[in-house]
């Protein structure tokens, strides 16, 4: 088994691959609903600034509890924790699709079903996190955050939203909800059997959950590669991620003429660009200058936003959708890692949280202005403003924080010290 290909090396493991396979039927199940809710809110009567209410009421749910979320992840059973959150899954779509089908569902109804999925969300990244580093030697992590970072693009942002597509077209929203649940179902199904429970990360330290917090901020704020990247990932979180999820299925609609499926094919795209740059990220070491790279690509990456913004071709959409997809899935592989190698092992799910809370907390911000920006601005300039801005950004956050040097004095281009991990 030690001659299989490096991004393939974790799956020798067997809670791992479980693990995985249940990753795996979670995103599907969030990519059919990021598609899924845009068109029944379009189905309700809504544009973009209710499907603003929307989206931001799940962005609010998990800046509500992303914090919790790593303090539980450092304290309980990780394990316990992704079960719960799959299961508050379940039952949020579910109800979703009931009212649906039953032609009782109102805008309120999504925004309160977001608001309840963006709740679990929180929990769940800080416990996947900060379960992985145990189930895996540290020399393979690179390897596994590959491949969440191509599972990621490729069942969510490309086989979810086609089946969603689909469904949408041929019968009814509520339909592609439906099909969100089950698949929630069937991420439970490979967390319950699970040989290996972990359990928390530590028994001893602060005995409360604020001493937790207060813990997990102090070296946060001491950190200053860490508190370099979350600044510049706030700010660009802002710039960006509203006229994704918000603009550009009206931009779809209004400059190429395409519906549910034009909209399909540019998440498709950016998926499958998704699934190029973790591969290429995780077939090797981390890069020498890991912190350049990463902030890099994360900012010039943006660049090709503008093109959304101003051309009426299709498949000139999903190319740009393609590129950036291509740069964000590598910085994000080697963000992954960086933080499970860098960052203590017994503050690693609070520090998780923090970095989903911290690069997420403008969010919700993004998502309400987005809308009506616009609608104010037009979409051409829009996309131009969120396309341009990073690539300034990524620039100024490499300098001010010096992090070509603080690079070179943590060398993570070489083979890590391997840790124990459980027999598989």
């Amino acid at each position: 088994m030690t001659t299989l290909p490096r991004p393939l090396r974790p799956f020798r493991h067997r809670d791992y691959r479980l693990l995985v396979a249940s990753m795996a039927s979670s995103l599907f199940a969030t990519g059919v609903w990021l598609l899924a809710v845009v068109y029944q809110v379009i189905a309700l009567g809504g544009g973009p600034s209710e499907l603003s209410l929307v989206v931001a009421a799940g962005s609010v749910g998990l800046l509500a509890s992303v914090l919790v979320g790593g303090i539980a992840a450092d304290r309980l059973p990780r394990r316990a924790l992704l079960i719960g959150v799959e299961s508050v899954r379940v039952v949020a779509a579910g109800a979703a699709a009931a009212l649906s089908l039953t032609g009782s569902l109102q805008l309120w109804h999504l925004a309160v079903a977001s608001l309840v999925l963006g709740s679990a969300e929180g929990f769940y990244f800080p416990a996947y996190s900060a379960l992985l580093p145990t189930l895996l030697p540290a020399d393979e992590l690179l390897a596994a955050n590959g491949v969440e970072g191509t599972l990621r693009p490729v069942v969510m942002q490309a086989l979810g939203p086609a089946l969603a597509g689909v469904l949408v077209s041929a019968f009814l929203p509520g339909t592609a909800i439906v099909a969100a649940a089950v698949a929630n179902v069937v991420a439970l199904l490979p967390l319950l059997v699970m040989r290996v429970a972990p359990v928390a990360a530590r028994a001893d330290g602060p005995a409360s959950v604020l001493a937790d917090l207060r813990e997990g901020f102090g070296y946060f704020l001491r950190t200053g590669w860490l508190f370099a990247t979350l600044a510049f990932a706030s700010v660009l979180v802002l710039l960006i991620i509203g006229p994704i999820e918000v603009l550009v299925p009206f931009a779809v609609r209004d400059q190429t003429g395409s519906g549910p499926g034009g909209y399909a094919f540019v998440l498709a795209s950016y998926g499958v660009g998704g699934v190029v740059g973790s591969v290429a990220a995780s077939a090797g070491r981390l890069p020498r200058r890991y912190l350049t790279w990463m902030i890099l690509l994360w900012g010039a990456g943006s660049l090709p936003l503008v093109v959304l913004g101003v051309t009426d071709l299709l498949w000139v959409m999903g190319a740009a959708a393609f590129v950036v997809g291509v740069t964000g899935a590598a910085a994000t592989v080697i963000w992954g890692t960086l933080l499970q190698r860098r960052v203590p092992p017994h503050l690693l799910g609070r520090v998780s949280s923090l970095d989903f809370f911290v690069s997420l907390a403008l969010m919700p911000i993004s998502m309400a202005l987005a809308g009506p920006v616009g609608d104010a601005l037009g979409l051409p300039l829009t996309f131009l403003l969120a396309g341009a801005i990073p690539v300034f950004l990524s620039i100024a956050a490499i300098l001010g924080w010096r992090l070509h040097r603080d690079e070179i004095a943590h060398p993570l281009d070489v083979p890590a010290e391997v840790s124990a991990a459980p027999a598989s």
